[in-house]
């Protein structure tokens, strides 16, 4: 039996989790969007039937509706309080990154999530990557060694028109920065690759092209793990014309791995001193060539969280995930305000902390 699925928020990214809940045959019962116009956008693009229902009040369709699964696609600085209101009305979930915009609101969701019963799933989609999958089977086997140090670099362009486009984006009240929107999800797989486990921060963060908006435009750190090995990371939405590159490497005393693409999807260096597998075959097998940054692992994401809800497990991607995420990037933000190193864990913090950081 097919469970019953809704989506919060019609925005950019949302043709994804349709597209998704699609492919794994959920039943698409109701879309919720404050715009309705939105939601008929939605309907007539991917044909979906008469018995779909809309809603501008999420709260209404909670009560209505009582969906099994509901994604939350609204603006960066909502999902935390709409997601405590669907675990509350027992509700499993599938939160669209980030998982909150503060570490309280996070340590809420991962509560309440236990002590209601119900499972929440990150969007942190990229882990579900042909090439990111082999790799995390490498680091697993421990096929690299002693784990010397992982690189997460973003160089990518976004422009004036892009955040005009939505007046959310690039504040810290409702987004955040280049660090917190556009490279997250590779800031995810640095700190998962490497042990998860961070004890210290040195960041520096700048708006240098972007007057326009709160946030930064360029983030700069270094990061000490708890196994003794170091990650460096690059982001910026300063690259000219267009997207450079998205790429994860990982080194180690027995192995050195790249992953590129437009969303880490092309494994380009595979050397192992073990010498297991041929670099090339290893290439082809796990080589994806999405149409832009989302990538193919949506779907992959979905069909994980149906089958834990179905079989009473945790997701592959966890609440616990996207705080740990989460949080990595509001130690750079603080390390880069204080002028500081910064150890973890960080017990309170959040965007809005950094209001007013650079001047606007």
């Amino acid at each position: 039996m097919s469970l019953k699925y809704a989506i919060i928020g019609c925005g950019r990214i949302s043709p994804n989790h349709i597209a998704a809940a699609l492919e794994n045959d959920l039943e698409i019962a109701a879309l919720c969007d404050i715009e309705e116009a939105k939601m008929n956008e939605t309907i007539t693009r991917f044909n979906l039937p008469h018995t779909v229902k809309k809603y501008v009040d999420y709260t209404v369709m909670l009560e209505k509706e009582k969906p099994q699964l509901i994604a939350i696609c609204t603006e960066s600085g909502k999902h935390g309080k709409v997601a405590l209101d669907c675990i509350e009305a027992g509700t499993n979930l599938i939160i669209e990154k980030l998982i909150a915009l503060s570490l309280e609101e996070a340590d809420l969701i991962i509560k309440k999530a236990e002590v209601k019963g119900v499972k929440v799933c990150a969007c942190h989609q990229n882990r579900f990557n042909k090439s990111v999958h082999k790799i995390r089977e490498a680091v697993e086997k421990g096929r690299f060694g002693r784990l010397l140090y992982g690189t997460a670099h973003i160089r990518w362009n976004r422009g004036e028109g892009y955040y005009r486009q939505a007046p959310w984006r690039g504040t810290w009240g409702q987004d955040g920065g280049a660090l917190m929107n556009q490279c997250i999800h590779n800031i995810d797989l640095l700190r998962w690759m490497m042990g998860n486990e961070v004890i210290e921060v040195v960041g520096v963060t700048d708006n240098l092209m972007h007057g326009f908006i709160e946030t930064e435009d360029l983030g700069l750190a270094l990061i000490k793990f708890s196994n003794g090995s170091y990650g460096i990371i690059e982001g910026t939405t300063n690259i000219y014309p267009k997207n450079l590159e998205e790429t994860l490497c990982i080194f180690g005393e027995k192995g050195t791995v790249k992953v590129g693409g437009k969303s880490v999807n092309l494994i380009e260096e595979w050397h192992f001193a073990d010498n297991i597998d041929d670099p090339e075959e290893v290439k082809a097998k796990h080589h994806e060539n999405p149409p832009n940054v989302y990538g193919f692992a949506h779907k992959p994401l979905y069909a994980d969280m149906i089958d834990a809800i179905k079989n009473d497990r945790p997701p592959y991607v966890t609440a616990r995930d996207g705080k740990r995420a989460l949080e990595l990037v509001l130690a750079i933000y603080k390390s880069a305000a204080e002028d500081k190193s910064v150890k973890l864990p960080l017990d309170k913090c959040s965007t809005l902390d950094f209001k007013g950081r650079f001047g606007k």
